[in-house]
């Protein structure tokens, strides 16, 4: 099969489609021909050397894909041949057939493209460990979104109204500004306009929101715990601006905020399977009755990843970017 090949650590021109070897189908997982991959923001840094894969997983970049069981592993009962899905992945989506554990996949959702679902993964699982689980967003709540136009933005936009919370995002032109509006937005914050902490506290009465959802870190933590109402969240996923900061413990322990971070892509099998049930039995309805829909920006063929990297690290884009073997 022909999978895209991180030749040396670099820039997109080290991405490079080759003839390699078919992944080995372990008992419990499922073979899928892959419809589509989309780019995740994490596929840049494992490009440039800094975020290698766990072990045992697919050395080729890719945490999501969408395509057709080809092969189902000894121990797999519930998915079959023939089967159309979209599954999250720990690596190995740029190429032309993946290997994943069987709790890791999804069905198609229905009035999802099979191609367009493999937009949803990733930043379902994502959002929703993160705003849901573990920041236990609820109804009533107010909610901000850092990027809002991005993979993540677009999709934590749409999920978190349809389940009732007041959404704030940040993004840096109007345009992108205005499809966050489109998607449910309450509150667009141009960040290179405008005073973002500023403008939440309006917003809000003064009081600042209870979730954040923060790709940036550093360079926005200060901002960010002075956004935050009592009994705060703040959830890290990103590093885009920096990792180190300086913390004024007494802002914590005076309105009692919590700061988290993770990742998906280092958790056990066992827990991503956990998530994607979530995932299935809270989300996929939202998407099945079109509260919650792919937003995608530009697809590319898979002989172009390094094309398509460009793209995402310009930040010109809106919503995802997908390759198609």
């Amino acid at each position: 099969m022909k999978a895209v090949v991180i030749t040396s650590p670099g820039g997109p021109e080290v991405l490079q489609l080759q003839e390699v070897r078919e992944p080995e189908l372990k008992d419990d997982e499922v073979l899928i021909k892959v419809e589509a991959t989309a780019l995740n923001r994490a596929d840049t840094v494992q490009r440039k050397g800094s975020y290698p894969p766990p072990k045992g997983a697919s050395e080729f970049p890719g945490l999501e894909c969408s395509g057709t069981i080809v092969a189902v592993g000894k121990k797999v009962s519930r998915w079959k041949i023939g089967d159309e899905v979209c599954a999250l992945l720990s690596g190995g989506g740029y190429a032309e057939k993946v290997a994943v554990p069987a709790g890791q996949v999804l069905p198609l959702p229905h009035g999802v493209s099979l191609q367009d679902a493999a937009s949803l993964p990733e930043v379902a699982c994502t959002v929703w460990s993160t705003v849901f689980m573990m920041s236990r967003l609820s109804a009533g709540e107010t909610f901000l979104i850092h990027g809002g136009s991005s993979g993540i933005g677009t999709f934590a936009i749409q999920i978190a109204k349809y389940q009732g919370a007041k959404v704030l995002v940040t993004a840096g032109s109007e345009e992108k500004l205005a499809v966050c509006k489109n998607l449910g937005a309450d509150v667009c914050i141009n960040y290179k306009t405008q005073d973002f902490v500023q403008r939440v506290k309006e917003e809000t009465g003064g009081k600042g929101v209870d979730v954040i959802l923060d790709h940036i870190g550093a360079s926005y933590l200060k901002q960010n715990l002075e956004s935050l109402n009592f009994d705060g969240r703040l959830f890290i996923i990103g590093f885009m601006g920096g990792t180190v900061a300086e913390v004024d413990l007494r802002v914590m322990l005076a309105r009692r905020l919590t700061v988290q971070s993770a990742g998906l892509r280092h958790r056990s099998p066992e827990n991503k399977a956990v998530i994607v049930s979530e995932v299935e039995k809270i989300v996929w309805p939202a998407i099945r009755a079109g509260k919650v829909k792919p937003v995608v920006y530009k697809s590319f063929p898979l002989s172009e990843a390094a094309e398509a990297h460009r793209l995402m690290e310009s930040s010109e884009h809106i919503g995802k970017i997908l390759l198609v073997p």
